[in-house]
């Protein structure tokens, strides 16, 4: 497979390179039929518009309701998009992956599963039912870097390892958005007229709230993380920070509760200040917000007795930790 050729934020004019992007998704496509799978993050909502602005209705844009998203976040999501004229459907899918993440605890196997239930499974059976050839996808080189290199199997890299989507899956993937960064998603993202909440908005993992959970993953394991998330998120929304997130750990730990021992969970928290994802510093918090947030936590999400705070740098730590 070729080196990808990174263009820099510095280097590009974004009406030009979506002008270059739509013509593109445009050709390849032709006058069949192409779908994309939405998540609500900058890189899935800048595809969507690209591929909305190239195609129009020739576009099925789903939203797979994995039951691994954040509270509210389908339904929030479909309505928003649709007040900007694109068309979602949302796809319950919820069984199947949690089927497939029955009893698995390895990192990887977690993130294969997610990733065959994904493309084989749920757009497989869309793809064959739409008649589509493409799937248009919002994969950053940050994606395929840290594939490639084995640091963590991001579950929209195929090509790049030698795995043709044509012949496991049944279609062709297009991925307009792979020579950029983060940094450069969101500058296109403003271009097309994505809302503030989009453009701006902090990364989220492919495999959701599954990646915020260590072990087997269980749909009483994503309903903490979720409450968990939410609290964090709403405490941390003004720090300015890159990311942030609620993690549950594996193990349980000692607490005490009415001078009596609870033997509870834990919860870890992150928190990020990055440009593109490719090194991070945790934010220096201020105590009294990490306070608040744990305090929080221990009394707002049932059996947690411990919330902790990752001070580890990127590298060698990793924006997420599954």
């Amino acid at each position: 497979m070729a080196k990808i050729e990174e263009i820099k934020i510095e280097e590009f004019n974004t009406q030009e390179f979506i002008a270059e992007k739509i013509k593109e998704i445009s050709s390849l496509v032709g006058e069949g039929l192409a779908i994309n799978a939405l998540s609500g993050g900058v890189d899935s909502s800048c595809v969507t518009m690209l591929g909305h602005k190239a195609l129009g209705e020739r576009l099925k844009t789903y939203f797979i309701d994995n039951g691994l998203m954040r509270d509210g976040e389908p339904e929030k999501i479909v309505l928003l998009f649709k007040d900007l004229g694109v068309t979602v459907e949302l796809v319950d899918a919820q069984k199947q992956f949690f089927a497939a993440l029955k009893g698995i605890t390895d990192p990887e196997e977690k993130r294969e599963a997610i990733t065959q239930t994904f493309y084989k499974d749920v757009f497989g059976n869309l793809v064959r039912k739409s008649r589509a050839e493409y799937l248009l996808q919002g994969t950053i080189l940050t994606d395929v870097d840290e594939t490639v290199a084995g640091i963590k199997r991001q579950h929209n890299v195929f090509e790049q390892l030698g795995i043709d989507p044509q012949e496991v899956f049944g279609y062709k993937i297009i991925e307009p958005l792979v020579q950029l960064r983060k940094d450069g998603v969101r500058k296109v993202a403003e271009a097309l007229g994505l809302p503030e909440s989009v453009y701006k908005r902090m990364p989220f993992p492919g495999p959701a709230l599954s990646a915020r959970v260590i072990a087997e993953v269980t749909p009483e394991k994503i309903k903490i993380v979720r409450l968990a998330t939410s609290i964090t998120e709403e405490e941390l929304a003004s720090t300015g920070a890159f990311q942030y997130m609620a993690i549950l750990h594996q193990d349980r730990v000692t607490g005490m509760r009415n001078g009596k021992r609870d033997y509870g969970l834990q919860i870890e928290i992150r928190c990020w200040d990055s440009i593109d994802a490719r090194c991070a510093k945790p934010s220096r918090l201020p105590y009294d917000t990490l306070d608040r947030l744990a305090n929080r936590i221990v009394t707002e999400v049932p059996g947690v007795v411990s919330v902790t705070y990752n001070i580890t740098s990127k590298p060698p730590s990793t924006m997420e930790a599954v």
